[in-house]
C-alpha cells in the first residue's frame, strides 16, 4: 500500500513556475554557446536544423519532462528513480533514474564556478579593474592581457576562489528559502532583470561602430546562410545538441521543477511559454549581443577566429577587449557579466534541486538539512574541476553531453512505451487550455526516440573513442569521482527503496 498523501511545496502561480522553468532553461549557453554554434555551422542556415530539431527533439522532451514530473509529484515523488519506478514496475528502473540526481549533481560540481566567473568579472569591470591595454596594438597583442587575467580564475587565485565561496552562498540562500519563497521571488526578479539588461546591451552593440566594421555587419555575418553546410552531419548534430542545452533537456531538472505544479495545471501551454522566453533569450538576444560586437570590433574575418576559439574565450577574453575600448566601457562590461551572473545563477539554483528534493521525499529530510548537505557534498567534489582544468572538460563530456542524451531517450522510452503511448499522451494533455497537435503523438512514439539513438549512436562512434584513449591523471581523478558519486546514489536509492518497504509493512 502506497504512503498517505503528504504535503509538498507548489508554485504560488503560474507566473512564476514559467519564469522558473525559463530561468532553469536560459543559462550561459543562451549567450555564449549559441552564437559560437550558429557562426562555425553555417550562420544562418544553422537556423534550419535548429528548427527542426526544436520541433522533433525540444518540444516533444520538454512536455514529457513536464508530464513526468507532474505525475510524480501527485504521488509525492519528485525525482525519478522514485518516478520511473511509477511508471515500469521493473526493479531495474529506479536504478536507471538514478541518472536524473548524477547529471544535475555533477554538472552543478562545475557549473557554479564558471557562474562565479562572471561574478567575479562584473565588479571587476564595474571598478575599471579589467586590463586596458592600447587599442592600437596588433589584435593577439591586445588581447593577450585579458588571456592572463582569465588565467586567475582557470588557474583559481584566492579572490577567484572567494567569488567562488560568495556564488556558492548566494544559491544556498535561494535553495533554503524553498520552493516558492526561493527560487519562485528570485525567478520573478532575475528574469525581468536579465531580459532587460540583455535589451540594453543588445541596442549599445547594433550602435558600435569602428574603422574594422559595424555590429550590423556582424549580424549579416551570424545570420548569413552558408546553404552548403547543411549537406554536412556535423551541423545537424551541433544543432541537436544546442537544444539539449537551450532547453535543459535530460538533466532531471525540469522534471524535478514539474513535480510542485498541481496534478491538474495545464502543462501544455505553460511548457511553450517557457520555451518561448528561452528562444526569445538565447535567439533574438543572445544573436545580437557576442558576435557582433567582435565582428564590429575585429573585422568579420578575424570575427570567425574569435568565434572558433570558443564560448569562454569570446565571453572572457574577447568581449571584455571590445567593451574596454568604448565609451562607458566598465558599466556595459559589468552589464555583461551581471547578466551572465544571472542567467547562471536561475539555472545552478534548478540543477541543485533534484538532489535536494530526492533527500526530501525519499529520506524525510527537512529543506534546510537537505539543502546543507547537498552544497556540502557539492563543495567538495567542485574542489576537483577547480583545481583541474582537464578534469572539468571530461566532467563536461559525460554529464553535461554524452549521458543527457541517453538519459533523454531512456525518458521516452520508460514513460511512451513501458507505461504506455496512450496513457502517456493523455497525461500530457491533461488540464490543458488546448490540446497538443495529434503530429506529436507519433513524433513521440517514433520520431523523438530514433532521432535520440541516432545522435546517441553517431557520437558513440566519432567521439567516445577519442574522449576514451585521450587520457592523463587529472581524467582518471574526474572519472574516479563520477564512478564513486553514481556508486553512491545507487546505494542511496536502494536504501530510499528499502526504506520505504519497511514502513509499508508497518
Amino acid at each position: 500500500m502506497d504512503r498517505a498523501p503528504e504535503i509538498r511545496e507548489q508554485w504560488n502561480t503560474k507566473l512564476g513556475l514559467i519564469l522558473a522553468m525559463a530561468g532553469n532553461a536560459v543559462g550561459l549557453g543562451n549567450f555564449l554557446r549559441f552564437p559560437t554554434q550558429a557562426a562555425e555551422n553555417g550562420g544562418g542556415a544553422f537556423m534550419i536544423p535548429y528548427m527542426i530539431a526544436m520541433l522533433i527533439i525540444a518540444i516533444p522532451l520538454m512536455w514529457t519532462e513536464w508530464a513526468i514530473g507532474r505525475y510524480g509529484g501527485a504521488r509525492n515523488h519528485g525525482t525519478t528513480p522514485a518516478i520511473f519506478k511509477l511508471f515500469w514496475k521493473h526493479p531495474i528502473a529506479k536504478y536507471i533514474g538514478v541518472l536524473g540526481l548524477f547529471i544535475p549533481f555533477v554538472v552543478l560540481c562545475y557549473y557554479i564556478y564558471i557562474e562565479s566567473w562572471t561574478l567575479g568579472y562584473a565588479i571587476f569591470s564595474l571598478f575599471g579593474m579589467l586590463p586596458h591595454p592600447d587599442p592600437s596594438l596588433p589584435q593577439d597583442q591586445y588581447l593577450k592581457p585579458f588571456s592572463e587575467f582569465l588565467q586567475n580564475y582557470t588557474k583559481p587565485s584566492v579572490v577567484a576562489y572567494i567569488f567562488f565561496l560568495i556564488t556558492v552562498a548566494f544559491n544556498a540562500y535561494i535553495l533554503y528559502r524553498g520552493i516558492s519563497g526561493g527560487i519562485e521571488k528570485f525567478a520573478k526578479i532575475a528574469m525581468p532583470t536579465l531580459f532587460i539588461l540583455a535589451f540594453i546591451l543588445m541596442v549599445r552593440v547594433i550602435l558600435i561602430e569602428t574603422p574594422n566594421g559595424t555590429a550590423v555587419q556582424g549580424l549579416d555575418f551570424l545570420w548569413h546562410p552558408d546553404f552548403s553546410q547543411l549537406s554536412n552531419p556535423k551541423v545537424w548534430l551541433a544543432a541537436a545538441g544546442q537544444v539539449f542545452f537551450t532547453l535543459s533537456l535530460g538533466f532531471g531538472a525540469i522534471i524535478t521543477y514539474a513535480s510542485y505544479i498541481k496534478k491538474d495545471d495545464d502543462i501544455v501551454a505553460s511548457g511553450l511559454s517557457a520555451a518561448s522566453l528561452n528562444e526569445l533569450a538565447e535567439v533574438i538576444l543572445g544573436g545580437s549581443i557576442a558576435i557582433p560586437a567582435a565582428v564590429a570590433f575585429f573585422g568579420v574575418v578575424n570575427a570567425q577566429a574569435v568565434a572558433e576559439s570558443g564560448a569562454f574565450n569570446l565571453a572572457f577574453v574577447s568581449l571584455p577587449a571590445i567593451f574596454s575600448n568604448l565609451t562607458g566601457g566598465n558599466v556595459i562590461g559589468f552589464i555583461w557579466f551581471f547578466l551572465l551572473f544571472f542567467a547562471g545563477a536561475t539555472s545552478s539554483v534548478a540543477i541543485s534541486v533534484p538532489i535536494v528534493a530526492f533527500l526530501q521525499d525519499e529520506f524525510k529530510l527537512s529543506r534546510k538539512t537537505a539543502v546543507t548537505a547537498t552544497l556540502i557534498f557539492m563543495f567538495l567534489v567542485a574542489q576537483v574541476p577547480i583545481f583541474m582544468p582537464r578534469a572539468l572538460d571530461e566532467m563536461d563530456f559525460w554529464a553535461g553531453t554524452l549521458l543527457v542524451v541517453l538519459f533523454a531517450l531512456l525518458e521516452v522510452v520508460i514513460f511512451f512505451w513501458l507505461f504506455g503511448a496512450k496513457k502517456a499522451w493523455e497525461e500530457i494533455n491533461r488540464g490543458s487550455l488546448f490540446r497538443a497537435p495529434r503530429f506529436y503523438f507519433y513524433v513521440l512514439r517514433y520520431v523523438t526516440p530514433l532521432v535520440l539513438f541516432a545522435i546517441l549512436a553517431t557520437w558513440s562512434v566519432t567521439i567516445l573513442p577519442k574522449v576514451l584513449l585521450t587520457a592523463d591523471l587529472q581524467v582518471w581523478i574526474a572519472r574516479f569521482v563520477m564512478v564513486f558519486i553514481f556508486a553512491l546514489l545507487l546505494f542511496m536509492v536502494y536504501l530510499a527503496d528499502k526504506r520505504k518497504t519497511v514502513e509499508e509493512m508497518k
